[in-house]
């Protein structure tokens, strides 16, 4: 038996994410993601894709998150699908992203945004 489609009660209209530097972050990942900067100061950041929207809020005191992190304070990180792992590598890095390490694979690379955040590269032929 399958469940008749319902309306959900809400829709995802952004994620936002607690950072050191708001500026600094629309900056990396709009550069990172082709996207446009809709705001940047102090106290918050903003990237936009059309509808796509990432948020950053200044937190007062924030501290990245360790890697590897086994204490589960990293709570989320970005999968980016790439072509070329060393070529978007090598692209991120110049924006101001850094390798983490250690390495976990040869399959896909860790780097951290400027404020921290840990995120992965993996090739894209392997999302299907």
């Amino acid at each position: 038996m399958t469940a008749s489609p319902t309306k959900a009660p809400a829709t995802l209209a952004m994620t936002t994410i607690d950072c050191a530097d708001p500026s600094s972050e629309a900056k990396f990942w709009a550069a990172a993601l082709g996207w446009e900067v809709a705001h940047a100061d102090g106290d918050y950041g903003m990237v936009v894709n059309g509808s796509q929207r990432i948020g950053f809020g200044r937190v007062e005191g924030w501290k990245a998150p360790g890697w590897p992190n086994t204490s589960g304070t990293k709570q989320f990180h970005f999968d980016l699908a790439v072509d070329d792992l060393a070529q978007a590598e090598a692209a991120l890095t110049e924006l101001g992203a850094t390798r983490a390490e250690p390495q976990p694979s040869e399959d896909w690379v860790v780097l951290h945004d400027p404020d921290g955040h840990p995120f992965c590269l993996t090739k894209a032929a392997n999302w299907g």
